[in-house]
């Protein structure tokens, strides 16, 4: 069995980036995680319909979730960033 790391958050302190604006970041990596993860299900990659056998079904959606981090780990599809800026339009002042 190939063993799995985790790769360390996208997101890294860059001066002029507030703990607000990394959190924000955070939670839009975490959403195209979790969208990358079921769109995977759907294709039959993970989830239910992979699973081989009766005893795989309750852990086969990992699969799918542990190749959406790696997707993600390598950059992701760009959704975060689309999300991420329209977070930050809805922001107080953010459209002055």
């Amino acid at each position: 069995m190939t063993n799995v790391t985790t790769a360390p958050p996208a997101v890294f302190m860059r001066p002029g980036l507030t703990e607000h604006t990394t959190s924000v970041r955070r939670s839009a990596e975490a959403l195209e995680t979790a969208f990358l993860a079921e769109m995977l299900k759907s294709a039959g990659i993970g989830g239910a319909a992979a699973a081989r056998n009766e005893a795989e079904q309750p852990f086969a959606s990992f699969m799918a979730d542990s190749y959406a981090e790696s997707l993600m780990a390598r950059g992701g599809i760009g959704l975060a960033t689309h999300i991420e800026r329209a977070l930050a339009l809805r922001q107080p002042g953010a459209g002055e």
